[in-house]
């Protein structure tokens, strides 16, 4: 009986001595990169039946992921399916989020105060470009207007006076110059006194004063008049302002004022929508936004499951501040009206075409840094990681751009290698 606490004893102590001493090549043959992993895997090549490269592959497609893969039994390196693969034109198109929009949305507001004199109009009326909105009580303007006209005429009727005062000063102004030179002459020969010839002198100074006087007298009946003539265009359109129209042909999104409101400036007649074309309105990221050019051809659909085409009309030069993206506008016929503002809509915008490779989704991985991308195997057989960028996803594959023209992408068993380790690739052509 004594021999089980033997037994248990030499079972701890060999359990104990492996876990503490040789902890390093325990865990080492744990994670399948060990020496005890390679002889052990040495010993699994050498059995009767010998693995090719192509049963290996086919091997590796019915074990998880996870299965640590096998070494080559005559470098030692690990074993790799890579896929040649050729880069491909594919269309890149820009796909985007975003929602419908009117082509134009107008609150039509009064610009005045009066009280509503007609029927409301109902949301959801076609109306047309001029058609009366909201009528609103004229009170005392009519007569304002009366009145503004009536100071214009009485400024016009002073013009013929102020110039009738102004021919007056200028043939005064002639006989005060004859007179002048008259006394000059008769001064100089001794039939005049000087007397006489600053009288004449002061004769021609009050004369071009009066000219001074009648050109200011006709300048303020001039400007009199266009005092009047602005009242007058004042007192027209607070007249105009009483009929609220609307501004392009569409559809009422709101009631009109109601009956006997009192209208104030600012005060809401009734909102207008224009549907005959829409806009569907989107953010792409600033790393798309150059690939995008204006009349390009674009298509979404809608979330009701309706699909509509156009073209791009408009490309934001600015970012949004929070999102750093930019707004992008496509112009969209709807003739039936079967759109409606604010829908959502899946759009893709057409873009030249980019060069990318086709891979299966499990090519792609992470480096150290979080980087997504593949590795593959260069001409000497070593491991190198390349940053890729994700154009589209498909059922059977997704294409990748950053990779050269031509690339040996790992397929299988990439997860278990790290970027400059050699290895022993089978290749396999693309599809």
């Amino acid at each position: 009986m004594r021999i089980i606490p033997l037994i248990t004893a030499a079972t701890v102590t060999v359990g104990t001595y492996m876990f503490v001493i040789e902890r390093d090549r325990v865990m080492s043959f744990a994670r399948g990169d060990g020496p005890l992993f390679a002889s052990a895997q040495a010993e699994t090549v050498s059995t009767d039946t010998e693995i090719s490269p192509t049963d290996t592959f086919a091997a590796a497609e019915t074990v998880p992921v996870k299965t640590p893969t096998v070494l080559s039994e005559e470098t030692g390196r690990v074993k790799v399916v890579a896929l040649r693969s050729v880069a491909r034109t594919i269309d890149s198109a820009v796909v985007l989020r975003g929602q419908t929009q009117a082509l134009r949305q107008v609150e039509v507001r009064s610009e005045t105060s009066a009280t509503v004199l007609s029927e409301p109009l109902r949301k959801g009326a076609h109306v047309a470009k001029g058609d009366l909105l909201c009528e609103l009580a004229s009170g005392t303007r009519p007569s304002v207007l009366a009145e503004a006209k009536a100071r214009l005429i009485e400024a016009e009727a002073r013009v013929p006076e102020a110039r009738a005062r102004l021919d007056e000063a200028h043939a005064r102004l002639r006989e005060a110059e004859i007179n002048l030179n008259a006394a000059k002459r008769l001064s100089e020969d001794g039939y005049a006194s000087d007397t006489r010839v600053a009288a004449a002198e002061a004769a021609e100074r009050t004369a071009i004063a009066a000219i001074a006087s009648a050109q200011s007298g006709l300048q303020s009946t001039q400007a009199g008049i266009q005092s009047a003539a602005a009242i007058v265009a004042a007192a027209e359109k607070e007249m105009e302002r009483l009929t609220i129209t609307a501004p392009f042909d569409g559809l009422l999104e709101s009631d009109t004022a109601e009956l006997g409101s009192l209208m104030q400036p600012g005060s809401l007649c009734g909102t207008v929508i224009q549907l005959d074309s829409v806009k569907l309105v989107g953010f792409v990221p600033e790393i798309d936004v150059n690939r995008i050019e204006i009349g390009a051809l674009a298509g979404a659909e809608l979330a009701a499951g309706a699909q509509v085409k156009g073209r791009v009309t408009f490309v934001s030069r600015s970012a949004d501040p929070e999102t750093r993206t930019f707004e992008v506008e496509i112009e969209v016929p709807n003739p039936d009206l079967q759109i409606r503002d604010g829908q959502t809509a899946d759009i893709v915008i057409a873009a030249d075409g980019a060069k990318a490779h086709k891979l299966p989704q499990s090519a792609l991985t992470l480096n150290n840094e979080g980087q997504l991308g593949v590795r593959t195997v260069s001409t000497n057989q070593v491991v190198d990681f390349v940053p890729v960028k994700l154009l589209r996803d498909e059922s059977d594959g997704v294409w990748l751009s950053g990779l050269p023209e031509k690339a040996d992408v790992i397929v299988l068993g990439q997860d278990f290698v790290t970027q400059g380790v050699l290895v022993a690739p089978t290749y396999k052509e693309a599809l």
